[in-house]
C-alpha cells in the first residue's frame, strides 16, 4: 500500500468546470459538498483506503525561526496562489487507484448541484531512500 495526499486549493490551481467561489453557494450547496467528502471518506475509511482528511481556514501565516530562535511571523497571505482549501490521505494499493479515487472527489457538488470537477493535486508520501547495491 502506498500513502498519497489529496490536497484541495482555494486558487492556485487550472479553473474548475463549475468554477463559483464557494463563498456565493448557498448554504443548501455547501451542505450538499460538505455531505459528499463525509460519504466519500466514510465509503473509504470501510475499504481501509482512507487514513484522515481535514478542511483548512483560509487564513494562514508564514513563521520561521529568527536568529534567536524566536518566532518571526510575516503575514497572512491571503493573496498567495498556494493556499490549501483542505486535504485528504489515502493508503492505496497502486497509483492507479489514487488517480480513480481524486478522480472521484473532484466530483463533490457545488454550485447549483453541479459537480465542481475541480483539480486536485495528488502527491504521493516520500519513501524511504532507494538502496544503491554495486
Amino acid at each position: 500500500m502506498a500513502k498519497y495526499l489529496l490536497l484541495k486549493h482555494y486558487r492556485g490551481a487550472p479553473a474548475s468546470v463549475n468554477d463559483v467561489p464557494m463563498d456565493q453557494w448557498t448554504p443548501a450547496e455547501l451542505t450538499a459538498h460538505v455531505q459528499y467528502m463525509q460519504d466519500f471518506a466514510a465509503r473509504l475509511e470501510a475499504s481501509g483506503e482512507y487514513v484522515d482528511s481535514q478542511a483548512l481556514a483560509p487564513q494562514g501565516t508564514f513563521v520561521r525561526a529568527g536568529d534567536d530562535g524566536t518566532p518571526i511571523t510575516d503575514g497572512p497571505f491571503a493573496e498567495t496562489k498556494d493556499l490549501i482549501a483542505g486535504w485528504m490521505v489515502i493508503d492505496v494499493e497502486t497509483y492507479e487507484r489514487a488517480l480513480e479515487l481524486a478522480a472521484e472527489l473532484s466530483l463533490a457538488p457545488g454550485a447549483d448541484g453541479k459537480p465542481v470537477r475541480e483539480w486536485l493535486e495528488l502527491r504521493p508520501f516520500y519513501g524511504a531512500a532507494p538502496t544503491v547495491t554495486e
